[in-house]
């Protein structure tokens, strides 16, 4: 992975009565400070790419799908500078990716149906 991305371990929790899938508290490494949450749904083998956030710190969840994800960074200071990397987030083995500011991005849907994210 990129200079400041790490993988958290998420929890899924069976009920009869519905799954709850965690996604984040305020405890949780990688959260900052709250500005945003949003969904994007991307079908399969739709690309929606290239997006960089300059201040903000994503915390990238995949509860329903497959996603494909690819980055690469072009911050100036990083000891990854230019390199690249590639991963699929989904529900197995289900993790939020953190993602620092300065980082470009796009996804790919790779799942048949619904691939959401949150983010």
């Amino acid at each position: 992975m990129l200079e400041g991305m790490y993988k958290t371990d998420l929890n899924i929790i069976e009920a009869e009565s519905g799954t709850v899938l965690h996604a984040l508290k305020k405890t949780d490494p990688g959260f900052q400070e709250f500005g945003e949450v949003y969904f994007s749904i991307v079908v399969k083998d739709a690309v929606k790419a290239w997006k960089m956030h300059q201040r903000m710190t994503l915390n990238l969840i995949v509860p329903v799908g497959s996603v494909l994800f690819c980055f690469i960074d072009v911050r100036d200071k990083s000891s990854t500078l230019n390199e690249t990397c590639k991963i699929i987030l989904s529900q197995e083995p289900y993790f939020r990716l953190t993602v620092p500011p300065g980082v470009w991005f796009g996804f790919k849907g790779v799942s048949d149906g619904l691939n959401l994210i949150c983010n």
